[in-house]
């Protein structure tokens, strides 16, 4: 089984982790929301990254999520990852990455997977109004 790291600033990762498993069912095993805080120095940010990243690999992989691309938990997130084997990375989480990842992470490899939960995280960014419009056009 896939796991996940998800390090976000603040709680949000782990609101994150809480909504996707209101969706599609607690995941009692191999999920972790690190928070980043102003008030932890990068060192404590750092370990706490890196212990969840030894503590959670695995021969299937671990996929590291992160908020912002360029942002605190990007940034010290990355250089933890970059040379591990079977550990991959993406920035931008949203809620339905999460669910995407959460409903396959037992029957996709981890290339696969990194792909998927890419792929439906861009879908689900969506200008709702124009999306409307298109789906009302198509009826006429």
């Amino acid at each position: 089984m896939i796991n996940f790291i998800v390090v976000t600033h603040g709680e949000f990762g782990a609101y994150l982790v809480e909504a996707a498993e209101g969706i599609v069912g607690r995941q009692p095993h191999g999920v972790r929301a690190i928070a980043t805080s102003s008030r932890q120095t990068v060192p404590e940010i750092r370990a706490r990254i890196a212990r969840a990243l030894r503590e959670l690999s695995g021969p299937d992989g671990v996929i590291l999520f992160t908020d912002i691309p360029g942002g605190t938990p990007n940034n010290l997130s990355f250089p933890l990852v970059k040379d591990a084997p079977k550990v991959e990375m993406i920035s931008g989480v949203n809620l339905y990455m999460l669910v995407s990842a959460f409903s396959h992470r037992d029957r996709l490899t981890l290339a696969r997977l990194v792909e998927k939960v890419v792929a439906d995280g861009q879908k689900s960014i969506r200008d709702v109004r124009q999306m409307f419009l298109l789906a009302a056009a198509g009826e006429r």
